[in-house]
């Protein structure tokens, strides 16, 4: 990424974080949602926004992880393809080089290691869970290249949302549209009594009911 275009996207990014996954998810659909092994691995985690820094590490190797740490821009979300279960991406360290870097955190398709020393940094790190054992660093790749996390194909600077319900991605095309109908379906959503949400939801699955023929 450019540097200009990466500080507006950081700028842009930064709006998403008072948007819940769940309203993109919403606007979005499933292809955007990340499934659900891809998860914070402690918590109760922050929400974090952010353009996709993309990683590619093959099974066993970490070496463009720890390479990306070094290069991403402050305010990224490092998003790894990986899909390796057998060992670590990143451990204490990297994630503690990355937070002082101003990483905003990791969403990784694999594994780390050293959770509790991540844990007490505070560092959000979505995964499919730890182990133990550190992959080598021997397999050169190029960053920043599109990516298949947790079943979402990423480009770099499509933004990564982020939060206790899962990951969701943001196409970097459609940043503005989504933002702005984020926004206007939460503003509508806070002037909605619980007895207006119940009367909407219980006329609609009723008519959806009498569509299908249910009678009761």
């Amino acid at each position: 990424m450019a540097r200009d275009g990466s500080v507006l996207g950081m700028i842009e990014a930064t709006e998403f974080l008072d948007i819940p996954t769940t309203t993109l998810a919403d606007l979005l659909g499933r292809e955007q949602v990340m499934d659900i092994g891809i998860r914070p691995l402690w918590g109760p985690v922050p929400r974090i926004a952010g353009p996709a820094f993309t990683v590619r590490c093959p099974p066993g190797d970490n070496l463009m992880l720890h390479a990306a740490i070094h290069r991403a821009e402050p305010g990224s979300v490092v998003v790894v393809e990986s899909g390796d279960l057998d060992y670590a991406l990143a451990g204490g360290n990297v994630c503690a080089v990355a937070q002082r870097r101003g990483i905003a955190g990791f969403v990784a398709d694999g594994l780390i290691r050293d959770l509790a020393e991540v844990r007490d940094l505070r560092f959000p790190v979505y995964a499919r869970g730890i182990i133990p054992i550190p992959g080598t660093k021997a397999a050169v790749a190029p960053l920043g290249e599109p990516v298949r996390c947790g079943g979402v194909t990423v480009a770099p600077g499509d933004i990564v949302v982020a939060d206790e319900e899962g990951v969701v991605t943001v196409p970097a095309a459609h940043r503005t549209d989504t933002l702005t109908a984020a926004r206007t379906k939460l503003a509508k959503e806070a002037t909605e009594t619980l007895d207006d949400w119940e009367a909407a939801h219980r006329s609609r699955i009723d008519e959806i009911l009498a569509r299908g023929g249910f009678r009761g």
